[in-house]
């Protein structure tokens, strides 16, 4: 009897969120870039520059702009940095909890 060859696992990258630091493969996350330009939503998680990921969950938003985003990013969000992102918070879906009030 021969055996049969031993099927390698696929590596999953993981990302901690830094709203709520929950850990979760990065392909369930939304990266943020900071570049030159300001702080910017990534959509393909390529862009260069330092990055951090949230969930796409308002309540992570909303606790990363309180301060955590700004300290994985090493900067400071200006005001034009906080509108672009809260837009981008504007198109998630209502968590739960929000949902019911």
């Amino acid at each position: 009897m021969t055996k049969k060859p031993a099927q390698r696992v696929k590596h999953v990258p993981q990302r901690t969120c830094v709203g709520c630091r929950e850990t979760l493969p990065k392909r369930q996350m939304v990266r943020i870039v900071r570049t030159d330009n300001g702080v910017r939503v990534d959509p393909t998680g390529k862009a260069a520059g330092r990055g951090a990921y949230l969930h796409d969950q308002r309540d992570c938003w909303v606790r990363g702009l309180r301060g955590a985003l700004a300290h994985a990013l090493k900067a400071e969000l200006t005001a034009d940095d906080r509108a672009r992102l809260e837009e981008f918070i504007n198109t998630l879906p209502l968590d739960g909890a929000e949902a019911s009030n």
